[in-house]
Protein backbone atom coordinates (compact mmCIF):
# COMPACT_ATOMS: atom_id res chain seq x y z
CA UNK A 1 0.00 0.00 0.00
CA UNK A 2 1.39 3.36 -0.91
CA UNK A 3 1.88 5.91 1.49
CA UNK A 4 -0.87 8.55 1.48
CA UNK A 5 0.26 12.12 0.11
CA UNK A 6 -0.68 15.71 1.60
CA UNK A 7 -0.07 18.81 0.01
CA UNK A 8 -0.14 22.07 1.93
CA UNK A 9 -1.03 25.11 0.12
CA UNK A 10 -0.59 28.29 2.05
CA UNK A 11 1.41 31.60 1.42
CA UNK A 12 1.79 32.05 5.36
CA UNK A 13 5.39 29.86 6.21
CA UNK A 14 4.27 30.12 9.77
CA UNK A 15 0.98 28.47 8.88
CA UNK A 16 3.08 26.22 6.67
CA UNK A 17 5.47 25.03 9.22
CA UNK A 18 3.02 24.87 11.49
CA UNK A 19 0.39 22.13 9.67
CA UNK A 20 3.75 20.16 8.59
CA UNK A 21 4.93 19.95 12.04
CA UNK A 22 1.49 18.66 12.89
CA UNK A 23 1.60 15.52 10.85
CA UNK A 24 5.08 15.01 11.29
CA UNK A 25 3.85 11.59 13.33
CA UNK A 26 1.64 10.08 10.76
CA UNK A 27 2.92 8.00 7.89
CA UNK A 28 2.12 10.33 5.34
CA UNK A 29 3.84 12.39 2.97
CA UNK A 30 3.90 15.95 2.89
CA UNK A 31 4.59 18.62 0.66
CA UNK A 32 3.85 22.43 0.43
CA UNK A 33 3.72 25.31 -1.80
CA UNK A 34 3.18 28.75 -0.96
CA UNK A 35 1.44 30.08 -4.14
CA UNK A 36 -1.29 29.18 -5.86
CA UNK A 37 0.39 28.79 -9.16
CA UNK A 38 2.93 26.37 -7.24
CA UNK A 39 0.20 24.43 -5.76
CA UNK A 40 -1.03 23.78 -9.93
CA UNK A 41 2.32 22.54 -10.55
CA UNK A 42 2.58 20.13 -8.01
CA UNK A 43 -1.04 18.67 -9.03
CA UNK A 44 0.33 18.40 -13.10
CA UNK A 45 3.60 17.02 -12.25
CA UNK A 46 2.76 14.88 -8.87
CA UNK A 47 -0.50 12.03 -7.16
CA UNK A 48 -1.92 13.56 -3.89
CA UNK A 49 -4.56 12.62 -2.07
CA UNK A 50 -5.59 15.34 0.08
CA UNK A 51 -4.65 18.83 -0.55
CA UNK A 52 -4.85 21.67 2.60
CA UNK A 53 -5.98 24.66 0.51
CA UNK A 54 -5.98 28.00 1.88
CA UNK A 55 -8.79 30.15 0.21
CA UNK A 56 -7.21 33.23 0.69
CA UNK A 57 -3.92 33.03 -1.79
CA UNK A 58 -1.91 36.02 -3.27
CA UNK A 59 -2.28 35.30 -6.82
CA UNK A 60 -5.19 32.36 -7.50
CA UNK A 61 -8.53 32.84 -5.54
CA UNK A 62 -8.30 29.36 -3.54
CA UNK A 63 -11.90 28.92 -4.30
CA UNK A 64 -11.17 28.30 -8.06
CA UNK A 65 -8.09 26.37 -7.73
CA UNK A 66 -11.34 24.11 -5.54
CA UNK A 67 -13.15 24.19 -8.51
CA UNK A 68 -10.49 22.83 -11.30
CA UNK A 69 -9.44 20.08 -8.47
CA UNK A 70 -12.98 19.60 -8.17
CA UNK A 71 -13.25 19.11 -12.01
CA UNK A 72 -10.49 17.55 -12.82
CA UNK A 73 -9.27 15.47 -10.16
CA UNK A 74 -12.04 14.57 -8.54
CA UNK A 75 -9.69 11.90 -6.95
CA UNK A 76 -7.91 14.18 -4.65
CA UNK A 77 -10.00 15.01 -1.54
CA UNK A 78 -9.62 18.94 0.00
CA UNK A 79 -9.97 20.49 3.31
CA UNK A 80 -9.88 24.31 3.11
CA UNK A 81 -8.02 26.43 5.69
CA UNK A 82 -10.33 29.74 6.28
CA UNK A 83 -9.91 32.39 8.67
CA UNK A 84 -12.38 33.12 11.64
CA UNK A 85 -15.56 34.41 10.89
CA UNK A 86 -14.86 33.31 6.77
CA UNK A 87 -17.99 30.83 7.66
CA UNK A 88 -20.32 31.68 4.15
CA UNK A 89 -17.31 30.94 2.08
CA UNK A 90 -16.29 27.61 3.47
CA UNK A 91 -19.97 26.95 2.85
CA UNK A 92 -19.65 27.47 -0.60
CA UNK A 93 -16.09 25.72 -1.01
CA UNK A 94 -18.03 22.95 0.93
CA UNK A 95 -20.42 23.11 -1.94
CA UNK A 96 -17.81 23.06 -4.23
CA UNK A 97 -16.36 19.70 -2.78
CA UNK A 98 -14.12 20.25 -0.13
CA UNK A 99 -14.73 17.26 2.24
CA UNK A 100 -13.96 19.47 5.84
CA UNK A 101 -12.64 22.70 6.51
CA UNK A 102 -9.92 24.67 9.53
CA UNK A 103 -10.49 27.61 10.83
CA UNK A 104 -7.40 29.67 12.06
CA UNK A 105 -6.01 29.74 14.50
CA UNK A 106 -6.37 25.60 14.27
CA UNK A 107 -5.26 23.49 17.17
CA UNK A 108 -3.01 20.66 16.20
CA UNK A 109 -4.27 17.60 17.53
CA UNK A 110 -7.78 18.84 15.79
CA UNK A 111 -5.44 18.53 12.42
CA UNK A 112 -3.98 15.24 13.11
CA UNK A 113 -7.30 13.67 13.69
CA UNK A 114 -8.86 15.66 10.76
CA UNK A 115 -6.34 14.38 8.08
CA UNK A 116 -6.26 10.88 9.68
CA UNK A 117 -9.84 10.74 9.43
CA UNK A 118 -9.97 11.94 6.01
CA UNK A 119 -7.32 9.73 4.83
CA UNK A 120 -8.60 6.40 6.71
CA UNK A 121 -9.45 4.20 3.54
CA UNK A 122 -11.45 1.73 5.91
CA UNK A 123 -13.56 4.77 7.09
CA UNK A 124 -14.03 6.20 3.85
CA UNK A 125 -15.48 2.85 2.65
CA UNK A 126 -17.90 2.81 5.57
CA UNK A 127 -18.75 6.56 4.54
CA UNK A 128 -19.31 6.15 1.10
CA UNK A 129 -23.38 6.23 0.66
CA UNK A 130 -24.05 7.88 3.72
CA UNK A 131 -22.33 11.19 3.81
CA UNK A 132 -25.44 13.02 5.14
CA UNK A 133 -25.20 11.37 8.18
CA UNK A 134 -21.22 11.57 7.79
CA UNK A 135 -22.35 15.76 8.00
CA UNK A 136 -25.03 15.68 10.44
CA UNK A 137 -23.02 13.87 12.72
CA UNK A 138 -20.27 16.95 12.23
CA UNK A 139 -23.21 19.27 12.77
CA UNK A 140 -24.13 17.40 16.03
CA UNK A 141 -20.56 17.23 17.72
CA UNK A 142 -20.40 21.18 16.75
CA UNK A 143 -23.20 21.90 18.35
CA UNK A 144 -22.59 19.98 21.72
CA UNK A 145 -18.68 21.91 21.55
CA UNK A 146 -21.14 25.05 21.21
CA UNK A 147 -19.07 25.90 18.04
CA UNK A 148 -22.16 26.92 16.32
CA UNK A 149 -20.59 28.54 13.27
CA UNK A 150 -19.03 25.32 12.04
CA UNK A 151 -21.65 23.31 12.67
CA UNK A 152 -23.33 25.73 10.27
CA UNK A 153 -21.05 24.79 7.46
CA UNK A 154 -21.87 21.24 8.49
CA UNK A 155 -25.75 21.00 8.42
CA UNK A 156 -25.31 23.32 4.85
CA UNK A 157 -23.03 20.40 2.89
CA UNK A 158 -25.52 18.02 4.34
CA UNK A 159 -28.42 20.17 2.44
CA UNK A 160 -26.74 20.48 -0.59
CA UNK A 161 -25.76 16.40 -0.61
CA UNK A 162 -29.59 15.93 0.17
CA UNK A 163 -31.85 18.72 0.46
CA UNK A 164 -35.53 16.46 0.53
CA UNK A 165 -34.56 15.40 4.34
CA UNK A 166 -36.20 17.00 7.20
CA UNK A 167 -32.85 16.80 9.76
CA UNK A 168 -30.21 19.16 8.53
CA UNK A 169 -33.48 21.93 7.93
CA UNK A 170 -33.95 21.56 11.49
CA UNK A 171 -30.84 22.03 13.16
CA UNK A 172 -29.88 24.91 10.31
CA UNK A 173 -33.16 26.14 11.95
CA UNK A 174 -32.39 25.79 15.73
CA UNK A 175 -28.83 27.23 14.81
CA UNK A 176 -30.83 30.81 13.61
CA UNK A 177 -32.63 30.31 16.93
CA UNK A 178 -29.06 30.37 18.43
CA UNK A 179 -28.73 33.98 16.73
CA UNK A 180 -31.71 35.02 18.13
CA UNK A 181 -32.59 35.09 14.32
CA UNK A 182 -36.58 33.55 14.85
CA UNK A 183 -37.75 34.27 11.56
CA UNK A 184 -35.18 32.12 9.53
CA UNK A 185 -35.56 29.92 12.55
CA UNK A 186 -39.40 29.34 11.67
CA UNK A 187 -39.04 29.23 7.90
CA UNK A 188 -36.05 26.20 8.19
CA UNK A 189 -38.44 24.48 10.76
CA UNK A 190 -41.45 24.97 8.23
CA UNK A 191 -39.06 23.30 5.56
CA UNK A 192 -38.54 20.28 7.41
CA UNK A 193 -42.09 19.64 8.38
CA UNK A 194 -43.37 19.94 5.11
CA UNK A 195 -40.72 17.39 4.12
CA UNK A 196 -41.85 14.97 6.74
CA UNK A 197 -44.64 16.29 8.46
CA UNK A 198 -44.41 14.07 11.25
CA UNK A 199 -40.23 14.82 12.16
CA UNK A 200 -41.01 15.40 15.92
CA UNK A 201 -37.91 17.75 16.17
CA UNK A 202 -38.92 20.27 13.97
CA UNK A 203 -42.79 19.75 15.26
CA UNK A 204 -41.39 20.89 19.10
CA UNK A 205 -39.36 23.81 17.92
CA UNK A 206 -42.05 25.21 16.15
CA UNK A 207 -44.27 24.97 18.91
CA UNK A 208 -41.90 26.16 21.13
CA UNK A 209 -40.93 29.24 19.01
CA UNK A 210 -44.37 30.50 18.25
CA UNK A 211 -45.53 30.17 22.06
CA UNK A 212 -45.96 32.84 23.97
CA UNK A 213 -44.28 33.73 26.44
CA UNK A 214 -42.04 32.75 23.90
CA UNK A 215 -38.01 30.96 25.19
CA UNK A 216 -35.04 29.79 23.25
CA UNK A 217 -34.16 26.99 25.70
CA UNK A 218 -34.91 23.74 25.00
CA UNK A 219 -34.19 23.39 20.97
CA UNK A 220 -34.37 19.78 19.73
CA UNK A 221 -31.87 18.95 17.57
CA UNK A 222 -32.59 15.34 16.53
CA UNK A 223 -34.94 12.54 17.34
CA UNK A 224 -32.88 9.60 19.03
CA UNK A 225 -32.93 6.13 17.83
CA UNK A 226 -34.38 7.15 13.97
CA UNK A 227 -31.30 7.44 12.24
CA UNK A 228 -31.26 7.82 8.55
CA UNK A 229 -34.67 8.63 8.08
CA UNK A 230 -35.91 9.38 4.77
CA UNK A 231 -38.35 12.02 4.11
CA UNK A 232 -41.89 11.26 3.34
CA UNK A 233 -43.36 11.00 0.28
Amino acid sequence: MSTPAVLIVDDEKNILLTLGMALENLSISVDTADTGAAALDKLAGGSYDLLLLDLRLPDLDGMEILRRISQTRPEIKVIIITAYGSIDLAVEAMKLGAVDFLQKPFDTAEVRNMVSRVLDRETQEKQRGRDYEHYLDLAGQRIRAGQFDPARVYAEKAVFLDSQRPEAFNILGGLHETRLNRQEAHKYYRVALELDPTYEPASRNLERLTSRPYTQFGIVWDEPGKKGRKART
